[in-house]
């Protein structure tokens, strides 16, 4: 990885993807396009996220662009994954405008996961 090329952010977030992996739970998204597949797994507890993974096949900005949103929303209500938008973390990760394509893919994932979980919770 060319260090010019990425900020501080990227380079801590790729550097140390803590979130990489699967959950051990069965809540997946997976989305895949513009040669870019992101999958994002979750557990769920009392309409908590109690963790959150990811596998991403990309560049370093959507390496550390799906970790950003692991650390981000880890812990949190399930009720705020409607409010992530891509628009923080492409400028957190200064992410250039021609790789805004590349990012909205996690964006899209986001939406299936908020939407696997919400199935999950209303089926129990």
């Amino acid at each position: 990885m060319n260090n010019n090329l990425y900020n501080s952010a990227v380079r801590a977030c790729f550097g140390s993807p803590d979130h990489a992996g699967d959950a051990a739970g069965d809540i997946v998204a997976f989305f895949e396009d513009q040669g870019m597949r992101i999958r994002l797994s979750a557990n769920v507890s009392e309409s908590t996220i109690t963790e959150l993974r990811f596998l991403a096949w990309g560049c370093p900005h959507v390496i550390a662009a799906a970790e950003m949103f692991c650390r981000q929303y880890q812990g949190r209500p399930v009720a705020e994954l409607e409010l992530f938008e891509t628009d923080q973390i492409m400028q957190d990760l200064a992410v250039p405008v021609e790789k805004t394509g590349r990012i909205l893919v996690l964006e899209d994932t986001v939406r299936s996961l908020r939407a696997a979980i919400q199935d999950r919770l209303l089926s129990t």
